[in-house]
């Protein structure tokens, strides 16, 4: 009989993580474990405000589930019996490492995925002033691609010196819904002449139709107004990617089926994460081998991470060892 576990854990970030909608020196993080008794699978999920979330309301939803589990629930009954979020996330994402561990083989065999040797990530600034963020990109110049966190009134200046900085870098910028619909065309512009490569979530969720109605000069992403399969439709036609995160979609199953039907409709793949640890990032990587940008650099901005965890070089980090997921 199998059992499920779970536990609650506050993770020190390095410095301080900033971006539109306030700043934070921890992440808390939801750490779920399903024993048979002989192997354990491990998954790591963030409650997330944004979605009405609490480290309180995943471990209750977890705890909803643990008698399904128990009784040998696998991922296709865990997508009925919970919505997506966080807590499924974390359930999903131990039924595969468990799974994984008990044929043998590893999580992108089982998914019929081709794991590249290295992936590289983006490299995230926290939201600063402009001279503040050009520092940090010129400690970071020898990445290939840096994620800038806006949504101030400062923010073209911000792109301009942090191009300064770091001219070689590919740039995405980030808003987290701070814009506006009246400062679009001029934002995206702007963006354009500097050579940004992604906007991602430009607008806030609820106002995001007026993307159907202007130029895209530069491609643009959409992470707050996506979640899952179900959200596809609303966003097509007013972004050009989506970012998949799994503590959207609710674990690796449904991201793997959003990577399908996101490119049927032709949209460009993103994957993300919330700041977390490689536990979390672990299961992305699988997304991330069909993703044209990927955005896993949660554990480099942690003060401290799972041991073992990813092993990055720079920006270029290799597929989890057995012995982290999968």
């Amino acid at each position: 009989m199998r059992r499920l576990t779970h536990r609650v854990e506050a993770l020190p970030i390095r410095g301080a993580f900033t971006i539109s909608r306030g700043s934070r020196t921890e992440t808390v993080v939801v750490v779920v474990e399903i024993s048979d008794g002989y192997q354990i699978g491990r998954g790591e999920s963030v409650p997330y405000a944004r979605y009405g979330e609490t480290p309180a309301s995943v471990s209750a939803q977890i705890d909803s589930v643990a008698e399904l589990i128990a009784a040998g629930g696998d991922r296709a009954v865990l997508q009925q019996a919970m919505p997506a979020g966080a807590a499924r996330n974390a359930v999903d994402c131990a039924l595969w490492d468990l799974e994984a561990k008990r044929a043998g083989k590893r999580a992108w065999e089982l998914a019929g995925i081709e794991m590249p040797d290295r992936l590289t990530t983006a490299y995230t600034l926290s939201l600063d002033t402009p001279e503040k963020m050009a520092a940090a990109a010129r400690e970071s110049a020898h990445r290939p691609l840096l994620k800038l966190k806006l949504g101030g009134g400062e923010d073209i200046e911000r792109v301009r010196a942090v191009r300064a900085a770091a001219p070689n870098a590919d740039l995405i910028v980030d808003a987290n819904e701070g814009w506006r619909p009246d400062q679009l065309s001029a934002m995206m512009r702007a963006m354009a002449d500097i050579g940004v490569a992604l906007i991602e979530q430009p607008l806030p969720a609820a106002d995001d139709a007026a993307l159907a109605d202007v130029a895209h000069p530069v491609p643009i992403c959409a992470d707050e107004s996506f979640h899952d399969r179900g959200s596809l439709a609303e966003v097509t036609g007013r972004y050009d990617f989506v970012n998949i995160k799994l503590d959207k979609t609710g674990g690796l199953t449904e991201a793997l089926a959003v990577v399908d039907e996101a490119e049927r409709r032709g949209l460009g793949i993103m994957v993300g994460c919330m700041l977390a640890s490689s536990l979390s990032m672990a299961p992305a990587t699988l997304v991330a081998a069909r993703a044209r940008f990927v955005d896993l650099d949660g554990p480099l901005l942690l003060a401290r991470d799972r041991e073992p965890g990813l092993a990055f070089e720079g920006s270029s980090m290799a597929p989890p060892a057995a012995a982290l997921w999968g």
